[in-house]
């Protein structure tokens, strides 16, 4: 039996979502290889020898992708038996299975994957798990092996110029919160699972022998269990006091922990990314986000004050966005001086309403969407002031044109079409801190329009 796993995307990180059911299905017997199609391309040759392929979908981007590499598997070996696992598996299975993919499995995949490969029924069709039956795992060790090397993926970009070879891994799965455009919610119900830090610090290990200098954890809130976080962090900075690393917690959790924030800083976290998403609180209160634009600002003090970079993100253009309202989002940006914590794709990104997702609860969303476009994946919407959407374009084009430019740059040039666009005059420039801050190579975000990858 051999099988061949297969990730698209998974935000230029190596994918863990191979290393982890890799290990599984070895442990159990099962001859593996992983290919990750964003590194380098896939070969026939692979596709040719395998039983089992297994596509990895932990997210919008890499669902959109995986369309032409199934129907090249499916051409060149028509045997093959066919599955999709991750979070975004569940979320688009009849599209899946449309594509000829029988086998649908959640994000806690990998009881589920070696179940799959080792059944005797090739015709069964494995749960499809939400909520409370998503199973409980006990985690082992994920296995890189046949991965392409770390130095492959994004990297860390320091202030003083040099790069840090990044690693990552997760020290818990799913989120206990309920954000209305999140697509953690439909699949895990407000669950997370915790991977015991023995097993964290396994994996964290052999990449750092495999020359990671910087580990970004994929955790959805790396808070949602703040007991857990802390111990982890005292550990890994006790044996590995050299490393780095980097977390994603909610404004909410950086507020209700705050002295949490300098455990994160004397142990070696260089930033906290924290998907604030908007400070208009009529907004926040839709998204169900748990925070205010008051709380935002008060965070920024309390990490500023600590020496911790806070990375915001957010999704600009909503429904409910106005012209008026995206300058004062700039000008809020300008004001808290966190031009440079901010990748300029944040402030293009649309707000995506894919399958199942919570804010099709809300009114004003069903009165906005179309049909659902399998094309995309999404259940597209139009701003009732078609120069917000106008905008975001313009936006959008500024940010994929500027890939070279500095941050600040692309945001003075998106600045000046907003205000234009707004019919508000130029604002003058004020004292801008020079100092740089670390941030990651390729930068996170979720977009309608898949990206161009090998």
């Amino acid at each position: 039996m051999r099988a061949l796993l297969i990730s698209t995307y998974d935000l230029g990180r190596q994918p863990y979502g191979l290393a982890s059911p890799a290990a599984w299905l070895r442990k159990a017997g099962v001859e593996v290889e992983c290919a990750d199609t964003s590194r380098s391309p896939l070969d026939d040759q692979q596709i040719a020898a395998a039983s089992l392929v297994g596509f990895y979908l932990p997210m919008h981007t890499a669902t959109r992708l995986v369309r032409p590499i199934v129907e090249r598997v499916r051409r060149i070996n028509p045997s093959a038996r066919l599955c999709a696992y991750g979070l975004y598996a569940p979320l688009n299975a009849a599209w899946l299975r449309e594509l000829g993919i029988a086998d649908i499995v959640g994000p806690e995949a990998e009881a589920d994957l070696v179940a799959w490969a080792t059944s005797s029924n090739p015709k069964s069709t494995i749960p499809n798990p939400k909520g409370d039956g998503l199973p409980r795992l006990a985690f082992i060790q994920p296995d890189r092996t046949g991965l392409p090397s770390l130095e492959s993926y994004a990297s860390l970009r320091m202030p003083d110029g040099s790069r840090r070879t990044m690693g990552s891994t997760d020290a818990t799965r799913g989120c206990k919160h309920l954000c209305r455009h999140c697509p953690v919610v439909p699949v895990y119900g407000g669950q997370f699972r915790v991977v015991p830090i023995d097993v964290v610090m396994a994996d964290i290990r052999a990449q750092v022998a495999g020359g990671a200098e910087h580990i970004s954890f994929g955790d959805p809130d790396f808070l949602n269990g703040p007991t857990h976080a802390r111990r982890l962090v005292e550990r890994l900075h006790a044996e590995c006091p050299q490393l780095t690393y980097d977390v994603t917690i909610k404004i909410e959790h950086l507020l209700n922990h705050a002295a949490m924030v300098q455990v994160l800083r004397d142990t070696g976290c260089l930033f906290v990314t924290s998907a604030v998403e908007s400070i208009d609180d009529a907004v926040l209160q839709r998204l169900r986000k748990g925070h205010t634009r008051a709380d935002f600002i008060r965070a920024v003090a309390l990490c500023r004050r600590t020496g911790l970079t806070l990375t915001p993100t957010f999704i600009p253009f909503t429904p409910w966005t106005t012209l008026d309202a995206y300058v004062e989002l700039l000008a809020a940006l300008e004001d808290l001086d966190l031009i440079h914590e901010v990748a300029p794709i944040q402030l293009a990104i649309r707000l995506l309403v894919t399958a199942d997702s919570p804010l099709l609860e809300l009114p004003d969303v069903r009165g906005r969407v179309s049909t659902y476009d399998a094309a995309s994946l999404t259940w597209p919407w139009t701003h009732e002031d078609a120069r917000v959407d106008a905008l975001q374009r313009t936006v959008m084009a500024i940010v994929r044109d500027g890939a070279a430019r500095s941050r600040a740059d692309v945001f003075a040039d998106i600045s000046a079409v907003a205000r234009v666009a707004s019919g508000v005059p130029p604002r003058v420039a004020g004292a801008s801190r020079t100092r740089a801050v670390p941030y990651v190579s390729e930068p996170w975000y979720c977009c309608a329009e898949p990206m161009e990858i090998v």
